[in-house]
């Protein structure tokens, strides 16, 4: 983690097709004709051939049956940590419930262990033309709605017309080089994309939800509403309480269960999501078995709460799996939409005043290391002065760009760990007076006279304290700076709508990033309402590196164009970087089994672990 009531057949579909700028082919249009392939991946790369039976990190006789029941890690489009009043997640208005990218199926699924490898699911195989701009998916006769209706062509163009159309934004803009959308027959579709179209967009495509067409004739697709909608995945949803529970259920006889991709997955009869505001309540919730799995995110709740009668008996056991994914960024992200934070010099100063060795020492137990880049733990993070053609593409935009940018990328300073440097505070005090924010009667002010104040805004507690002593050091060099805590829908509404001076973000990117860097970083994301351009970033030589990195004809290629960029957007200061760990924190009641191999990519908890009959039943004082 999208008018819905279209009859997407002739006129339905030709008029979804004109509001959304898709541009059909000719009558008559063959599928491509080009040879089939089972899956798909940015560069033609694929580990499984087509004849594999399962992927390697799965067990295949795991056995089905048993409840996982957790809070969330993960989200998508309008989904909610917190809370949820929707049932719909792929729009921009409500906040959906975690977990209903469950209950749809897509045309093909990712490989956990490859970077971005796709595999057949709903669609058998696809074909590419060799121009790479039209992608024909061919549909399995076997594919089912839950009311065991057929998943025909006609419903895949339906959802990804209306996606394109009345969908979330994000999945708007990242679909903005998608041209037509065609049924050939009841089992063809075709997918035409733009010339110079970004490498990953059909990777996108090819993942989004699969709809009734049929079921939506008659409702409106683009309205929240708590109306259990007709899926076709592996779960439908079962009981649920908004803003407190949701429960899933799997579908016992799902079409998809026996498929190579899908061996070994879903085992779980029932997925259900706890939702706290509060991460010390959801944590007393786990310690009183409440849910059974989490990913714990709270140093402090690690370090020092893992101690009740369940861990010490060996109820309940901690696992720390690696996590080579690339670690992206999280901080403070500053909107520099607002005039007061327009000036890079300011923001370098809002960077050198937060004591980050202080915060790690005090409240994290030194869990962590500190943020430097949006590639953070992965190859394509700058690292050193370029050289080569990294030094060779930064050239092109000399005089456009920072000097600073063809030298050592840009680290936030270490401190001395007391929380208040002087000297860091001092740097700080230098930077905002050569950027004309001088202090008058005690108080910074901004060029126009007006005082410089901060509100930060925040939707959960676990971070007050984080926020305090920076506060308090903003203080002690004039700027008068609060914290405003919210409720989860209004902290929502008011990022969508862009009213915030600073907010917390964390984002992560894919081994091979495309698309999605328009819109946490490109100028036209920046003035979209819902973005993840949460900054305002709106800079043209960040815009021709995003299409650099979107162009490159290799992994070679990429990782030259994704240093760039990072360089470049980190001379920008644009966030006040927080932390990271390359690692997974996970505590669960011992009732679980899993494959002996992790995924590379994935944590595989939802997806490939089990419930093992004998320590639940144990565990229930059964056995």
């Amino acid at each position: 983690m999208p008018d819905r009531r279209a009859l997407l057949i002739l006129s339905g579909a030709a008029g979804l097709a004109a509001a959304a700028g898709l541009v059909p082919r000719r009558a008559g249009a063959a599928a491509v004709e080009a040879p089939e392939s089972h899956g798909l991946s940015a560069f033609g790369d694929l580990k499984y051939p087509a004849d594999f039976r399962h992927f390697d990190y799965v067990n295949p006789a795991a056995p089905k049956g048993g409840l996982l029941s957790l809070i969330g890690s993960t989200r998508q489009f309008n989904q909610n940590f917190l809370t949820f009043n929707s049932l719909n997640s792929y729009i921009l208005r409500g906040d959906a419930a975690l977990g209903m990218e469950l209950t749809f199926t897509s045309l093909m699924t990712r490989a956990a262990d490859e970077p971005d490898a796709l595999y057949g699911l709903a669609a058998r195989a696809v074909r590419v033309a060799p121009d790479g701009l039209a992608y024909t998916f061919l549909l399995r006769p076997e594919a089912r709605f839950h009311d065991g209706t057929r998943i025909t062509a006609h419903d895949v163009v339906f959802s990804l017309t209306t996606l394109k159309t009345k969908g979330h934004p994000v999945i708007g803009q990242l679909m903005r080089d998608v041209l037509a959308i065609e049924a050939d027959d009841d089992t063809t579709i075709t997918v035409t994309f733009a010339k110079g179209r970004a490498r990953d967009v059909p990777l996108f495509v090819a993942a989004l939800p699969i709809f009734s067409r049929a079921y939506y004739a008659n409702r409106p697709f683009d309205e929240t509403t708590l109306d259990v909608p007709l899926g076709s995945g592996p779960y439908r949803v079962g009981r649920f309480e908004p803003g407190r529970t949701i429960a899933y259920e799997r579908v016992r006889d799902w079409w998809g269960a026996g498929l190579p991709a899908m061996v070994g997955q879903y085992n779980f009869d029932t997925i259900r999501y706890e939702f706290y505001r509060d991460r010390d309540v959801a944590f007393e919730g786990f310690t009183g078995r409440s849910y059974l799995f989490r990913e714990e995110f709270t140093s402090r709740i690690w370090a020092t709460r893992y101690d009740f009668p369940a861990v010490r008996d060996g109820r309940v056991k901690r696992d720390v799996l690696p996590d080579e994914t690339p670690s992206g960024a999280q901080g403070w992200f500053l909107n520099t939409r607002r005039d007061k934070f327009k000036d890079r010099r300011l923001r370098e100063a809002l960077i050198v005043a937060f004591d980050f060795e202080w915060a790690n020492a005090s409240l994290m137990y030194g869990s962590y290391q500190r943020t430097h880049s949006v590639f953070q733990n992965s190859d394509m993070m700058a690292e050193g002065k370029p050289e080569g053609a990294e030094l060779a593409l930064l050239e092109r935009f000399r005089g456009r760009i920072a000097d600073e940018v063809f030298g050592e990328p840009f680290v936030p300073p270490v401190s001395d760990g007391s929380g208040q440097d002087r000297a860091l505070l001092r740097r700080a005090v230098q930077l905002l007076n050569e950027a004309g924010y001088p202090v008058k009667n005690g108080k910074r002010v901004m060029p126009n006279g007006e005082p410089l104040t901060i509100e930060f805004l925040l939707d959960e507690p676990a971070f007050q304290p984080h926020h305090m002593l920076y506060i308090k050091n903003l203080g002690l060099i004039g700027i008068e700076a609060t914290l405003r805590m919210v409720d989860p829908v209004q902290h929502r509404a008011r990022i969508d709508a862009f009213d915030f001076d600073a907010v917390i973000q964390r984002f992560a990117f894919s081994t091979t990033p495309g698309d999605s860097l328009r819109s946490y970083f490109s100028s036209q994301a920046a003035a979209l309402k819902g973005t993840q351009n949460l900054a305002g970033i709106a800079d043209p030589v960040v815009d021709a590196l995003i299409e650099e990195v979107i162009a490159a004809n290799s992994r070679a290629d990429l990782v030259v164009a994704a240093r760039a960029l990072d360089r470049v957007i980190r001379a920008g200061r644009y966030w006040v970087p927080h932390w990271y760990k390359p690692s997974h924190w996970l505590a669960y009641w011992d009732v679980f089994a899993r494959p002996a191999t992790k995924p590379r990519y994935a944590r595989g908890v939802l997806e490939t672990w089990w419930t093992d009959p004998a320590k639940a039943a144990k565990a229930e004082g059964k056995g």
